[in-house]
This record gives C-alpha cells, sequence and structure tokens, in this order.
C-alpha cells in the first residue's frame, strides 16, 4: 500500500509553548499552504485518515469528503504541560523526562513509548486493510514514530528527524514488515 502522510500546516500560537493534544488554532496562511499541498498529492486516495485535532481534519476536510478519524494519530499528550511555556516548566519537573523521554512521561501525559504503541498498532491495522493507497493527517511526533515504525530507528533518535508544517512523506506499507519503505520525504 502507498501511503502519503501530511503533517499539518501552520499554527497560531507563539514559539516556545509546549502543545501537543491541546486545540491550536491555524495560521491565516492555511489557504496557501493547502494550495501548495495540493500541488504535491496525488489523489484520488482510495482511504483517508486524519487525528481528530481540528488542524488535521480541516486540512482533511479539503482532501477528502470522505475521511475517518482515528485517535491512535493524535499528538504527543504531555498532560500538565500542555499549553504552557517550555521556559515555566522547570528543570526540575523538565530534566527527568529529557534523560528518559522514551519512558518518563509528562505528569498525566503519556510517554514516548505508550505513544509509538499507539502508533504502532494503527500502523498494523492499516497493514492489514486492503487499500491500493491511502493518505493520512496527523502531527510531527506521529510522522516520527511512523519513521521508527517503517525503518526500525531507536525511538531515543527521531527527534533527529526534521517534520516541517505541511510536510508529505510517501511510503510504502507492505504485507511483509521488511519491505516496508520511505519513498520520499
Amino acid at each position: 500500500m502507498e501511503l502519503a502522510v501530511i503533517r499539518h500546516t501552520r499554527l497560531a500560537i507563539d514559539a516556545g509553548r509546549c502543545y501537543g493534544q491541546s486545540e491550536i488554532a491555524l495560521a491565516d496562511s492555511f489557504d496557501a499552504e493547502l494550495a501548495s499541498l495540493q500541488e504535491r498529492l496525488s489523489p484520488p486516495y482510495r482511504a483517508v485518515y486524519s487525528s481528530p485535532l481540528q488542524r488535521c481534519t480541516r486540512l482533511a476536510a479539503q482532501i477528502s469528503t470522505a475521511f475517518e478519524i482515528d485517535d491512535r494519530l493524535l499528538e504527543y499528550h504531555f498532560g500538565d504541560w500542555e499549553m504552557t511555556r517550555w521556559d515555566d516548566i522547570g528543570r526540575g519537573a523538565l530534566d527527568p523526562w529529557m534523560q528518559d523521554f522514551v519512558n518518563v512521561s509528562a505528569p498525566n501525559g503519556e510517554s514516548l513509548a505508550q505513544m509509538y504503541a499507539r502508533v504502532a498498532a494503527f500502523m498494523e491495522a492499516l497493514r492489514n486493510r486492503d487499500h491500493p493507497n491511502c493518505l493520512i493527517v496527523t502531527h510531527g511526533g506521529v510522522i516520527r514514530c511512523i519513521w521508527a515504525y517503517l525503518l526500525q530507528i531507536p525511538l531515543e533518535q527521531i527527534f533527529k528527524l526534521e517534520v516541517g508544517y505541511g510536510e508529505v512523506l510517501n511510503c510504502r506499507l507492505a504485507a511483509n514488515p521488511e519491505e516496508d519503505a520511505i519513498l520520499a520525504g
């Protein structure tokens, strides 16, 4: 199955703020970014999946009138840190997480390992669907987990992968996981 995985477009939020599963408005540049994305996509897609957050569903709705929302495509959950400025979190709370962000979660949030498990479950379910192609509209953290899933990259390394707003990752999800591939990104 050929997959096109898109990160949502730019957001109307100041830099330096911790957000994940919070609803954030899209930037005023949405229409221009949508036009650019549409030039890079290859519809029709047999199936379209989206994170339930409006920054993804709004984009998915512009690409397809029929898309499926899947909670496993939600961004990382920062728990009590959601919408807090990174500088205001405090070193005492932030340092343990930074030292082991794969296994340690923000208070009342999830760890990267937990996020990866739900993304991997989505990918496994998708592998068993009979689609020649599909489109996924989601978030930077989810896309990094998809990279890790397809290429078996250690989770400690995924933040080295740059994932820009409106970026499209093209990949192949094969019946045999050893034949999975990143086609372009």
